[in-house]
C-alpha cells in the first residue's frame, strides 16, 4: 500500500485535532503530503420570506478567520514532523466536498475526526465521518477524540 497523499478534514474541534495528529503521524511514516482542508457554508438566515446571506464584509472576515487557523494548524503539523503540509478551504456541504476533493486530487487516504454522536442527535446531525466513509474514493481513517472526564470509557 503506497500513501503520498493524505487529506485531513479540519472543522478545528478537538475531534479534527485528533485526527490532524493521526495524519501527521501517518505522514511521517509514509513522507506523504498532508492537506488540511476546511469545508464551510455561507453563513445565512431564513425567514419566512425568503433567505438572507452574510454580507461581503461578513465573509471577507469569516475567510480571512479560516485562512489564520489553517495556517495555525499547517504550523503545528509542520513542527510534528510532517514532510508537507498544504491547506484548503471549499465552501459546501462538508461531507460532499470532502469526497470531491479527493477524487479531484488523487488523495490515498482521507482522515477525519467524528463527534461521537449518538441517538437522537446522529439522526438530526446525521454524520459526515459516516457519509465521507461511504462515500470515499479510498480508505478512510476515522479518529475519535480523548474520552471527556464524564463519559464512560469503558462503556460500548
Amino acid at each position: 500500500m503506497r500513501i503520498e497523499r493524505i487529506l485531513c478534514a479540519v472543522d478545528f474541534s478537538e475531534p479534527s485535532e485528533e485526527a490532524a495528529r493521526f495524519a501527521v503521524d501517518v505522514a511521517c511514516q509514509f513522507g506523504a503530503e498532508v492537506t488540511l482542508l476546511h469545508v464551510y457554508a455561507v453563513p445565512g438566515y431564513a425567514y419566512p420570506e425568503g433567505v438572507m446571506v452574510a454580507a461581503p464584509d461578513v465573509m471577507t472576515e469569516v475567510l480571512a478567520q479560516i485562512d489564520r487557523s489553517l495556517e495555525i494548524w499547517k504550523k503545528e503539523a509542520e513542527a510534528r514532523g510532517a514532510p508537507k503540509v498544504r491547506t484548503a478551504s471549499v465552501q459546501g456541504s462538508a461531507a460532499g466536498e470532502i469526497v470531491r476533493y479527493a477524487e479531484e486530487h488523487g488523495v490515498d487516504l482521507i482522515v477525519v475526526g467524528t463527534h461521537g454522536r449518538g441517538g437522537l442527535a446522529h439522526v438530526l446531525l446525521g454524520s459526515v465521518a459516516e457519509k465521507v466513509v461511504r462515500r470515499a474514493p479510498c480508505p478512510v481513517l476515522t479518529v475519535r477524540a480523548a474520552a471527556h472526564p464524564h463519559e464512560d470509557v469503558h462503556a460500548p
